[in-house]
């Protein structure tokens, strides 16, 4: 109970229990960013890697699109070839730990070294 002291004299008021401040106070939502349908059925939730193309679509095609600052374009032999000649442990190797403007990874924080070769694969696949 709680005490309201006022000009008429002190007045007793119920007091919410526990439950009923919960469900006041409960989220009314979620707030998601990016692609819902695209981060539920991306099969990390499920344990499963992603495939190249579904890391492609979802982390890389921002700037591997359209070359974003420097960034080789999805096949593009021009822009592949010299990296390529450097081997692919290199490519991998820069893709995993950062390069120039490339954070570590791109911006797919939780993928794996392998989903990260298999987004490699995909960028590379038609050269």
């Amino acid at each position: 109970m709680a005490f309201v002291v006022g000009s008429a004299g002190a007045t007793m008021l119920p007091q919410d229990s526990n439950e009923d401040i919960a469900k006041r106070i409960a989220p009314i939502g979620q707030v998601r960013t990016g692609d819902a349908a695209a981060t539920a059925d991306s099969g990390a939730s499920a344990g499963g890697a992603r495939s190249g193309d579904q890391i492609y679509n979802t982390y890389c095609a921002a700037c591997h699109t359209g070359g974003v600052l420097g960034a080789p374009k999805i096949n593009n032999a021009a822009d592949w070839e010299p990296r390529l000649a450097q081997g692919m442990d290199t490519v991998l190797k820069h893709a995993i730990e950062g390069y120039n403007a490339m954070p570590p990874k791109g911006t797919c924080g939780d993928c794996s070294d392998d989903e990260i070769q298999a987004a490699i694969d995909y960028m590379v696949a038609d050269i």
